[in-house]
């Protein structure tokens, strides 16, 4: 009995481990599955993952604009910042102020010319620290220095730098803005305010040297970030306005001569609708232009980035300073219109690999096509060059994808603004203007899921005079044959498709219908050719890409006259 007993729990006993080691098995096997999907999960978020298929479907209402941008829609800025700015340990302006940079570069020249024309704002947070050079008296550098307000000592231009750029600007065709400093004349008070009037004599001094040089200055700016609660420093709304009102008969009384004067822009801040509307209702016949600034991804540190501006929901939110702005431009009465002066995204000179990569213009392209529908008339990008948010690469001038995303609105996308709703999927974000140079609409679609590839279905509709909406599926209508540069087939459109190297989300090198895009040898800008397709065919929009679609033979009312 005890020998059986003691065989019984042997086998008790072994049939005990067995099963443990069998749950072990299967605890680790699951565990070893977590982690192989959630692996798979980080890296289809940044390269794209499984690859399903949706139905999406477009309308694009063709009855009347929503609202109308310049033809030159497209702006990017240079900044003051010398070398030695640093962010988080990193120094990523080297030599891209405009008192550095390399006029000389092939590069340059042929990025700006490829607009024909791009505007280009001159300023930052240092131009309120800047005096502008005047026979025998000194031109001082900007020095680093922790006790100075920005960081940096009082800076100065050049006349013969001043000279450079005007004639680069000139040989380049760009459109030039340029920010004048705000703080001159002023004292800071003891709540951090700067209180006290403009001194106008700095700006009075460069304008009537730009007047005697003949150099064309498209507009001038007061002040950059010291609106609202101000960076560094801030001034009240209604000093403001005093100024704005005397840069007015300023620039009145210097151009007294010219058919077209420039126009005066202020105050290149952050939006603070209170601050906004007490300054636009005190200056109704003296400002062109109401400038706001937007870095609406947080600090540039911040490591979750990519996932802000993969989220619909926070691209959402975006929306806001937009709408508020258009609100008080209309209920102000004023003809001041709004652009966008200065836009980075992130702040602190943007996050490498992620502002400065393809990622970046889902962002970017997301911001324009949110802008344009609220009426704004300019988006300035920060930077042309320098930072980690350049459209152009500070150290090579080698375009960044976001140089080929503008480039093509620029190129695409018309001044008038289609409304458009995109059902579906909430990753596809969809926007449409007339097309530019041509007949018909431009159509730009935005993938921000890397899983999924969306058929794209697209109807136009139009109210008549009685009220009735009448409709045209796109995708099954025949159409009369219209052109676009020499000729285009009746049965076709053209699409211009963006995706990231190897679908890396990080990469700084973009294809355009499946082809690296890239300068040549002697630095000029590639040819950006389309695709054709069926009319008869669905929009394919692959996972993490971009689509821009020129429905030449699509009529809609908003779109009978090509600009």
């Amino acid at each position: 009995m005890a020998a059986l007993n003691a065989v019984t729990e042997t086998n008790t006993r072994h049939c005990f481990y067995q099963m443990v080691s069998l749950f072990t098995v299967c605890v680790f096997c699951a565990c070893f599955y977590w982690l192989s999907e959630s692996s798979k999960s980080v890296a289809s978020q940044r390269t794209g993952g499984p690859r399903n298929i949706v139905e999406g479907s477009v309308f694009i209402n063709g009855t009347a604009p929503i609202g109308t941008t310049d033809h030159d829609f497209i702006c990017a800025t240079l900044d003051w910042w010398p070398p030695d700015k640093c962010d988080y340990g990193t120094c990523s302006w080297g030599k891209a102020s405009f008192l550095n940079l390399d006029l000389t570069n092939p590069i340059l020249l042929n990025a700006i010319k490829a607009f024909s024309p791009l505007k280009i704002r001159m300023g930052g947070t240092l131009q309120d620290k800047v005096t502008y050079e005047r026979l025998g008296e000194p031109c001082p550098t900007f020095v680093k220095s922790r006790s100075e307000m920005f960081g940096f000592s009082q800076g100065c231009l050049p006349m013969s730098r001043w000279d450079e750029l005007n004639s680069f600007f000139k040989q380049a065709g760009a459109v030039v803005l340029f920010g004048l400093n705000t703080l001159s004349g002023r004292t800071k008070a003891a709540d951090g305010s700067a209180v006290g009037a403009w001194n106008s004599s700095d700006a009075e001094f460069l304008m009537r040297y730009s007047v005697n040089k003949g150099y064309t200055i498209h507009g001038w700016e007061l002040g950059n970030e010291v609106s609202g609660s101000g960076i560094g420093t801030r001034i009240a709304a209604d000093q403001y306005a005093s100024d704005i009102n005397n840069l007015q008969m300023i620039v009145q009384t210097i151009y007294a001569g010219f058919e077209v004067k420039p126009l005066v822009l202020a105050p290149g801040g952050f939006f603070d609708a209170n601050w906004f509307t007490q300054f636009i209702n005190k200056t109704p016949r003296s400002l062109q232009v109401v400038t706001h600034h937007i870095y609406n991804l947080g600090p540039g540190v911040d490591d979750h980035l990519i996932e802000k501006i993969l989220n619909p929901s926070y691209l959402d939110g975006g929306s806001r300073p937009f709408r508020s702005l258009q609100g008080i431009l209309k209920t102000s009465g004023t003809p001041a219109v709004a652009w966008v002066g200065e836009a980075g995204g992130a702040s602190n000179s943007g996050h490498n690999l992620v502002t400065n990569a393809f990622v970046f213009s889902f962002w970017y392209l997301d911001q324009l096509g949110m802008a344009s529908s609220y009426d704004t008339k300019t988006y300035c990008r920060q930077t042309l060059i320098g930072g980690n948010y350049g459209l152009l690469n500070t150290g090579t001038f080698v375009p960044n994808p976001d140089y080929y995303s503008a480039l093509l609105w620029h190129r695409l996308m018309g001044r008038n603004v289609l409304a458009t709703t995109f059902s579906g999927t909430n990753n596809i974000r969809a926007y449409a203007h007339c097309a530019k140079a041509s007949k018909g609409i431009t159509l730009l679609l935005i993938n921000l899921d890397g899983n999924t590839t969306v058929k794209v279905h697209v109807s136009t509709g139009n109210v008549t005079g009685n009220g009735t909406l009448v409709t045209q599926q796109q995708n099954h209508t025949k159409f009369s044959a219209m052109s676009r540069g020499s000729s285009i087939d009746v049965g076709t459109r053209e699409e211009y498709h963006l995706t990231a190297l190897n679908g890396d989300l990080q990469s700084q090198t973009v294809l355009l219908n499946g082809n690296i895009l890239s300068v040549n040898s002697s630095g000029s800008v590639p040819p950006l050719e389309p695709i054709e397709t069926s009319h008869s065919d669905p929009i394919t929009v692959a996972p993490f890409s971009i689509v821009f679609a020129h429905i030449a033979n699509s009529t809609v009312p908003a779109c009978e006259h090509v600009e």
